[in-house]
């Protein structure tokens, strides 16, 4: 109790005078009690530990006194007793090197934070340049003496003990630093007035500048303020959509450079000024009054005003550039279709101009036409357009264009071009359809002299030809079929004068208009190329030709009469000749066939007819001569007569090779009559079976009248072997059987003759019955010549039993009669 009362500076209660242990709890609790009136908390200390001698609660108990009496008191910046310590002991020993103060233990060990605490407000006592931090005994002892003999504070620690320890004792070096604290409090105190009085004064400036910077942050803002709101009601219009925007540009720049940065001012104005008006009232000063016209209110009301203005300004700005929009759409749309107008004009004048309908023709003019209408609808298409530019000139004018006197000018040009277009149009159209009466009306003369001129050129062109055509008659009725068409056509030249003169006509009409009304004709007519100079001159000619075709008539005339008569002449011959060939023909045919006499008889009786033909041969000269005159005058018809020269003389060659022939065949019959050793009435029976089975008396059977006739005579064949007797009379294939022919059989077929087989076995025989013979054999059995042929005619042997040298006598022998190629 005596302790608490000492460091408290405070009267305990009266303690208890007695000895008993009662008496010692009663003390030890008031003491206990007094400690926890002074907010500390006891944990786990009692009065009857401490008295019964518990050494730790009262180390603890003890502990707790200290803290609370001699280190709670310590205030540093309103922080708790322990961390203002540390601090205060940061502080003091911050300027220090290789101190560095973190805690109450390992930071003390070395005895420089100590040293420097000393130092630092008795700077006389240590060297502190000397002192060294691997020594650090001599550091804890130089300080614990120098604060026992000079600071009056005992050693409560041993340097040993600090040294040899890891971590020193926390409270017991706190302690000790507390009685630091505590001896330099003095100094501290004069620390902590001179701190006031410089927290006062820093208060004081601090709120002298806020008050200046708030004097001149509320005078630039009202300068600028004042400045902005001019150039923010300056509502002076530009021209340009150019301009408009850049005014735009600048009030963006504005709104997004200038007018941010003041905003940001006026409101750090408000900030400091009610910072100021705070720090006043908290520091018991005066509250700041600004001076006249800068208060907050004023401030604010030029910022309302402000920004009033700017929001009329920015309205206006976007109405104008709406309205300069506007306009320059317009201007533009002004320009583009004024543009397309000028140059869709562009040449149109000049073009409605053109006289080129003088020199046109009708369908070019037409055409013309068509192209003019098209125009025309072009041009009414394009009112709109000019009516549209026009419209947007008056919109220009009412939305007062900067550049309207121009956009006048151009409009009143448009409108001035138009209308002389129109005019222009109207004037060429009325030029076109005058030319195009013109024109129809000469077209139909044209046609019409076309229509007329061509058949009637025609017909010059085709009387010129008839009465130029070189003919060429051949009877006098063509003559005078020719004679009498030119009559009738000589009957038809007055008429034909007229269509002539009135073709004239209609041209010398064509040429009347064309003076009349100053046609500037382009061409000739398009119907025909036919002009009256041709028709002229093609009657002219038609008229000169007329005599000529007389006098060519007339001379054919007597040539075809001089014809006639060569007609009549030679007919009258040909007429006899023609039916003496015939008869002669049919009189020797008969002789051939007829069975009157011997052959001998027969024969005398073909070379008397030859005789009397051959006398027959002037008359046939004569009549050459005849044909020979009709040659050459040139007749290729004779209606006097059906024979003809070839007729004739095929006739007349005829008739000489029949009776050689036939005077040829009897003396063949005669010749194989001797030879066969036929008789008289075989020949004879022989020419009754040929002329019986000859039905068409030509002389010659046919294929099925020989079959017929060798049916007759007994024969009883098959196909192969008709087609074998027919290879024999008819070796050419002709398909007919001559009597010689059929003579030449019969003799073979009744007569003894050699036969292939009999001379096969007469080959036979000479080669000792081989089916070969030798060349040797041959040689000897044969004469020379004969030998040789046969050796140079046979084919080698290839039989089976075949020698060198030896020949085919078999196939020889068949090749002899025909039966196989020799």
């Amino acid at each position: 109790m005596l302790l608490l009362e000492v460091i408290s500076g405070e009267r305990l209660a009266k303690p208890e005078r007695g000895k008993m242990r009662v008496h010692k709890i009663s003390n030890v609790n008031k003491a206990l009690d007094f400690i926890a009136s002074k907010g500390v908390k006891l944990v786990s200390i009692g009065a009857e530990e401490i008295v019964d001698g518990n050494v730790k609660m009262t180390l603890g108990m003890i502990w707790t006194i200290i803290l609370r009496f001699a280190i709670q008191d310590i205030s540093v910046e309103e922080t708790s007793a322990k961390e203002g310590l540390l601090l205060w002991c940061q502080r003091k020993t911050a300027p220090y090197k290789n101190v560095n103060i973190q805690n109450f233990h390992i930071s003390w060990k070395d005895g420089l934070g100590f040293c420097a605490l000393i130092h630092r407000h008795r700077p006389e006592l240590i060297d502190y340049g000397k002192l060294r931090k691997d020594d650090p005994l001599t550091n804890l002892n130089t300080a614990f003496d120098v604060a026992e003999k000079y600071l009056d504070i005992p050693k409560m620690l041993d340097a040993e003990d600090i040294v040899g320890t890891a971590r020193p004792d926390e409270k017991a070096i706190m302690t000790y630093v507390s009685s630091f604290y505590h001896a330099f409090s003095g100094a501290q105190k004069a620390e902590t007035a001179a701190n006031r009085i410089c927290k006062v004064l820093a208060v004081n400036q601090e709120n002298e500048q806020l008050m200046e910077d708030y004097e001149k942050l509320a005078s630039d803002l009202l300068e600028w303020i004042r400045r902005t709101i001019p150039w923010l009601e300056n509502r002076v219009p530009e021209n340009t959509m150019h301009a408009m925007q850049q005014k735009l540009e600048d009030f963006r720049d504005y709104r997004r450079l200038h007018k941010p940065p003041k905003v940001q001012e006026k409101c750090q104005l408000e900030i400091n000024f009610n910072t100021l008006q705070t720090k006043l009232r908290l520091s018991n000063r005066p509250a700041f009054m600004p001076s006249e016209g800068r208060m907050v209110s004023d401030i604010n009301n030029a910022w309302g005003c402000l920004e009033q203005v700017e929001k009329g300004y920015e309205e206006w700005l976007l109405n104008e550039i709406r309205r300069l929009e506007r306009l320059d759409h317009l201007a533009e749309k002004f320009r583009q279709k004024a543009s397309i107008h000028e140059a869709w004009t562009d040449g149109k004048e000049a073009m409605l101009r053109q006289k080129d309908y003088e020199t046109a023709t009708l369908s070019e003019i037409k055409a013309l036409l068509k192209k003019h209408e098209a125009f025309e609808s072009d041009l009414a298409a394009h009112q709109d357009r000019v009516e549209q530019i026009a419209a947007i000139a008056q919109e220009l004018n009412e939305l007062d264009y900067y550049d309207s006197p121009s956009v006048n000018a151009r409009c009143q040009k448009i409108c001035d071009q138009w209308d002389n277009l129109g005019a222009l149009t109207q004037k060429r159209r009325e030029a076109l359809e005058r030319t195009e009466k013109l024109l129809e009306t000469i077209d139909q003369l044209y046609l019409e002299y076309a229509k007329r001129a061509a058949p009637f050129n025609n017909w010059m062109e085709g009387a010129m030809e008839d009465l130029q055509d070189t003919f060429i008659v051949h009877t006098i009725e063509e003559i005078q079929g020719l004679t009498t068409a030119h009559e009738q056509f000589k009957a038809t030249l007055p008429d034909a004068d007229k269509e002539r003169l009135a073709i004239l006509g209609i041209h010398n009409e064509v040429s009347k208009i064309v003076q009349t009304y100053h046609v500037n004709m382009a061409g000739t007519n398009p119907y025909t190329t036919i002009t009256p100079q041709e028709i002229n001159g093609k009657w002219d000619h038609v008229r000169q030709l007329v005599p000529r075709r007389d006098q060519a008539l007339t001379e054919e005339h007597a040539r075809q009469q001089h014809n006639e008569r060569l007609r009549k002449q030679f007919g009258a011959q040909a007429n006899v000749i023609g039916p003496w060939i015939q008869t002669k023909m049919e009189e020797i045919g008969r002789i051939s066939i007829e069975m009157h006499g011997t052959l001998e008889d027969q024969l005398s009786h073909l070379r008397q007819y030859e005789k009397s033909i051959v006398n027959y041969k002037p008359k046939i000269d004569q009549l050459e001569g005849d044909h020979q005159l009709i040659q050459e005058a040139l007749i290729f018809d004779n209606k006097h007569t059906n024979y003809t020269m070839e007729h004739i003389r095929v006739g007349w060659e005829q008739l000489l090779t029949t009776i050689a022939r036939t005077i040829n065949e009897v003396e063949n019959q005669i010749l194989t009559r001797d030879a066969k050793g036929i008789s008289q009435e075989q020949m004879n029976e022989f020419r009754a079976s040929f002329n019986h089975f000859d039905r068409k008396k030509t002389g010659m059977m046919d294929t099925d009248d020989f079959r017929a006739c060798l049916i007759s005579m007994g024969y009883n064949m098959g196909e192969a072997e008709f087609a074998r007797i027919m290879s024999i009379v008819d070796p050419n294939r002709l398909g007919v059987v001559t009597f010689q022919a059929f003579i030449d059989f019969m003799s073979r077929e009744t007569a003894d003759t050699d036969t292939a087989d009999q001379v096969m076995a007469s080959f036979k025989i000479l080669a000792g019955d081989k089916n070969y013979i030798t060349m040797d054999e041959l040689r000897r059995e044969l004469p020379p010549d004969q030998a040789e042929y046969c050796i140079a005619r046979m084919a080698p042997y290839t039989g089976p039993d075949s020698v060198p040298g030896a020949l085919d006598y078999m196939s020889f022998s068949t090749a002899l009669y025909g039966e196989s190629d020799l």
